[in-house]
């Protein structure tokens, strides 16, 4: 399996040549979210706003940066494709703040293992249009069996990427986030081809893969 250190030198080479789309389109996405931002100030009507638009939003961001870890540039609409498919990426965001939630209760750890548990979700349910939420975070738990580690250890080894961004006054995260992003598509990418590949479990009452 690819270590973090191959699957960032993967999304780097993605993004060689390409910078100028992926940095603009998250200065773009940045300005909706600090425009909603305001948003959240009015009583109420602002915070079902945000909570209304956030599924399809997240689910734009992380397949608009998917798409360069397939080697495909992607066009301006696919950040707001999340609008699309509105009721699933709405459904799935709920769900997944509910059970982070409720994982974070029984302190840190358990949040951050949920995290990781449902962090397929958006890929999966973009390419299965086919489903719902609910069982894209079904999908997203059996395909991060095993692979929760692999996950938690790229995303520390950003750490030091995000220090030099606060260290830009913020500057930098117009490249670092792109960067991270694609980081995962590739992680994704790498992880559902492995996962397409094994073979069902047999059946328990026939003894034959279902």
């Amino acid at each position: 399996m690819p270590t973090s250190s191959e699957i960032r030198a993967r999304a780097w080479a993605s993004l060689s040549g390409n910078w100028t789309t992926a940095v603009l389109h998250f200065l773009l996405y940045y300005v909706i979210i600090f425009v909603l931002g305001l948003f959240s100030l009015i009583p109420v009507v602002g915070w079902l706003l945000i909570i209304l638009v956030t599924g399809a939003l997240s689910y734009g961001l992380y397949n608009f940066y998917l798409s360069f870890s397939r080697n495909r540039i992607p066009e301006t609409e696919e950040l707001f494709s999340g609008f699309q498919r509105f009721v699933p990426t709405f459904v799935l965001y709920i769900l997944i703040a509910i059970f982070t939630f409720l994982w974070s209760l029984l302190l840190i750890i358990p949040g951050i293992i949920a995290m990781l548990r449902y962090s397929q979700a958006y890929y999966i349910l973009r390419d299965n249009p086919q489903i719902g939420g609910l069982e894209a975070l079904n999908r997203s738990k059996a395909m991060m069996a095993g692979h929760k580690g692999r996950l938690f250890v790229l995303v520390l080894t950003f750490f030091g990427w995000y220090l030099l961004g606060i260290i830009t006054l913020g500057i930098g995260f117009l490249w670092i986030v792109p960067y991270f992003y694609t980081a995962l598509g590739h992680f994704h990418t790498d992880l559902s081809n492995r996962f397409a590949s094994l073979p069902l479990p047999p059946n328990p009452y026939t003894g034959i893969n279902a």
